[in-house]
């Protein structure tokens, strides 16, 4: 299917120019709407006339800047999607898919998941960020796994 990039660069452009309203409030945990646009590749696209899709909320930096994870309703199973629960039903976040955007991107609140699954969530993450040893030629994946890991991070 023909990706319509020139629409979602007008809207891009419609989102850019959007006024940060102080009095909307986000936070952790939350499930919202939001304008993910249309993507490159594997990265997900959002849909519809906003280039929208649901996304869960990591992290907020500021009222301005927040990390999101999309979230698909499609069931996959393996180590790049967690299951969560929300208000309005059941998600995939897209664990391998952290993104930074502008808050102007929001659209809709969904709902909030628990705090145990947050949790979840945040650790299948910081699995993916934790810098581990590498599988050196002539070691076996059980030998490199074994070797000390010291942070100087």
């Amino acid at each position: 299917m023909e990706k319509d990039f020139d629409q979602w660069n007008n809207l891009k452009k419609e989102i850019n120019t959007k006024e940060v309203f102080r009095d909307l409030f986000f936070y952790e945990r939350e499930v919202w709407w939001c304008s993910i646009g249309l993507n490159v590749g594997v990265e997900s696209d959002g849909k519809n006339e906003n280039f929208e899709r649901p996304v869960l909320i990591i992290k907020k930096f500021n009222s301005d800047m927040i990390w999101i994870v999309p979230l698909t309703s499609k069931e996959h199973k393996g180590s790049h999607y967690q299951k969560i629960t929300h208000d309005s039903g059941v998600s995939w976040v897209c664990l391998s898919q952290i993104k930074t955007i502008s808050t102007k991107r929001l659209l809709r609140k969904i709902g909030m998941i628990s705090v145990s699954e947050f949790f979840l969530v945040l650790t299948k993450i910081n699995e993916y960020i934790t810098i581990g040893p590498r599988i050196s030629a002539g070691s076996s994946e059980a030998e490199a796994t074994n070797i000390p890991i010291v942070s100087s991070i």
